[in-house]
């Protein structure tokens, strides 16, 4: 696989984490974010790819999925993070998938994934069997024998919240979790009635 296609992925997005809801790591109101609720982020991200491509590989239809931790006081707070690829792709989409999220293959990756940017540490890269569905306020994503999430609903405030990772051009809704379980190696939390967060991606590079 050539290290510099051109590439093209867009679709819905949705997180959850152990930060209180509204998470502060987000612009609220158009105001930059700060640190976590608690000093410590642990969370899980996912996408749902509906259009895409490297080069020629087609990416449409697959799911992507990363669980992460972070500490605000370690310096840099760089990320320690599992890389989740839907066992259902081919090599060749896995491949493209790894290049985009690692940032390998450059592009926008390089402005809307702080893994990326930061000093950071990927624990695997997993193939893994994906259940997600990204129905509005109703999300839901399960990794097997590794990682839960389920969203509750919306969080009911009157803020515009927007992320970096899906990017502050577009307006996001915060949400609530019933559930964020992850069991990974250095990675392993539990939480319920935590921030999450939904909302469409659009990447190239």
């Amino acid at each position: 696989m050539a290290e510099l296609m051109s590439w093209r992925i867009r679709g819905t997005y949705f997180e959850s984490c152990n930060c209180d809801a509204i998470c502060p790591c987000r612009q609220i109101d158009g105001a930059p974010g700060g640190r976590s609720t608690y000093g410590v982020c642990m969370g899980v991200l996912s996408w749902l790819i509906e259009q895409g491509a490297a080069g020629d590989v087609d990416l449409s239809g697959l799911p992507v999925a990363i669980a992460s931790c972070y500490s605000d006081d370690e310096r840099g707070s760089p990320w320690t993070w599992v890389l989740y690829l839907d066992a259902r792709a081919s090599d060749e989409q896995r491949g493209a998938l790894e290049g985009i999220y690692t940032g390998r293959l450059g592009g926008e990756a390089l402005e809307h994934f702080p893994w990326v940017w930061k000093q950071s540490k990927l624990v695997a890269v997993r193939g893994a069997d994906i259940e997600v569905d990204h129905t509005r306020r109703r999300q839901l994503l399960r990794i097997r024998d590794h990682v839960t999430v389920r969203i509750r609903g919306r969080y009911e405030g009157t803020q515009t919240v927007t992320c970096v990772i899906p990017g502050h051009e577009r307006t996001g809704e915060e949400l609530v979790s019933d559930e964020l379980l992850v069991r990974d190696g250095p990675l392993a939390f539990e939480y319920s009635g935590v921030c999450g967060y939904g909302s469409t991606f659009d990447y190239s590079g």
